[in-house]
């Protein structure tokens, strides 16, 4: 494999060395990015002449190390930069497990070291951050990932994105996620880890940091609900077969009868409830949370499209108006003033409506596919 081992460091003077020294005995292809450091590292650097050093003038944050980084391993002609910490928590030992995994894979993958977050010594912050940000990575792109904070990974550099808008520790994730996105396959490989607090510099600001990261995966939901997810969508259905793309990406054949039904469900209950502008995130949003089938249920969301809206409308005032009084219809059209004017009646209705709805066809749906398949 035509790869180099990609190191970005910053003042990691007590374990660089260390770390070089187990990298060189499995290759000689090292690229190290030092992010302006201030301490010892570039005196340390200076006793290894075959390694290829980058150095910025003052410190810019990991994400942009890493641009960096990739950017000299293109033009060094390498085809895969596999990046490990500089702290130490990583095992050059490791390396193999990537090189032997990669070759297996017929597409472009991008593999992300996998550690064992509940061995003892591993911080709660750590541990808490792991969860969170694994969370957010399965909302965002549909691929559940075990570790996707880990920086072990092995990066195809001509499939990955050229152009990224952040430079700190939330770049991994802006990078696994936009990959994910242009269909590179993402996956874990197993790896030890070394938490080791009388050597190990963390860099990483709790408050500043994590307000970033959340910022960044907020944005990132936002992209994917409004744009990526329909736009899938959408391909698959050009892709294929009209019928072929019902069984599998609407019926999605090998989900139960129950996933199903509740997929139907959620998406009629969320189509015809006033949820006025984020049916389609919220109706993706939990199929992802609920590992329901996710064409399914945005399918039937659009039960509220425009010709279907004023017959929504009626029988939503209609049925408030036995809950809360009212009239049963009003002395003109359902404008705006007359929505204002009976708001409770409306949200009421529309609620029992949408349940309604949901719970009949839903319970529909599973009895007719259950009885299809007793006769198929």
């Amino acid at each position: 494999m035509n790869y180099c081992v990609l190191i970005p460091t910053y003042n990691n003077a007590k374990t660089l060395a260390h770390v070089l020294e187990g990298v060189l005995q499995h290759t000689p292809h090292v690229v190290v990015v030092n992010d302006g450091a201030t301490d010892q590292t570039a005196l340390i650097l200076e006793q290894y002449p075959a390694v290829t050093v980058v150095t910025l003038p003052k410190n810019q944050g990991k994400g942009k190390a890493l641009q960096v980084g990739f950017e000299k391993a293109r033009a060094l002609g390498y085809e895969y930069a596999l990046t490990l910490d500089s702290d130490g928590q990583h095992y050059p030992e490791d390396i193999p497990v990537f090189l032997e995994a990669a070759p297996a894979e017929t597409a472009p993958v991008l593999l992300v070291g996998h550690r064992d977050m509940t061995q003892e010594g591993i911080p709660k912050k750590s541990s808490f951050g792991h969860k969170f940000s694994n969370f957010w990575f399965h909302l965002e792109t549909g691929v559940k990932l075990p570790d996707t904070q880990s920086g072990y990974r092995l990066y195809p550099l001509e499939h990955i994105p050229k152009k990224y808008y952040t430079k700190k520790f939330e770049f991994e994730i802006e990078v696994l996620v936009r990959s994910s996105w242009r269909g590179i396959s993402i996956k874990s490989v197993p790896i030890k880890v070394l938490y080791d607090p009388a050597t190990r510099v963390s860099h990483f600001r709790p408050l500043r940091d994590f307000s970033r990261i959340s910022i960044l995966n907020s944005v990132l939901v936002l992209i994917a609900l409004l744009y990526i997810k329909p736009r899938d969508f959408f391909r698959k259905a050009r892709q294929k077969s009209l019928a072929r793309f019902i069984k599998e990406d609407i019926l999605e054949s090998t989900s139960s009868n129950e996933v199903k039904a509740c997929s139907v469900a959620l998406g009629l209950f969320l189509g015809i409830a006033p949820f006025w502008g984020v049916q389609t995130v919220l109706t993706i949003s939990l199929a992802v949370l609920l590992n329901l089938n996710k064409s399914l249920a945005f399918l039937c969301s659009n039960i509220s499209i425009p010709p279907m809206i004023p017959l929504l409308l009626f029988a939503s005032f209609k049925i408030g108006a036995f809950f809360v009084g009212g009239n049963l219809l009003p002395e003109g059209d359902i404008n705006l003033n007359f929505i204002k004017t009976n708001l409770l009646q409306y949200l009421i209705g529309s609620f029992v409506l949408a349940f309604s709805v949901a719970f009949l066809l839903g319970s529909l749906t599973y009895l007719v596919l259950r009885l299809l398949r007793k006769r198929g």
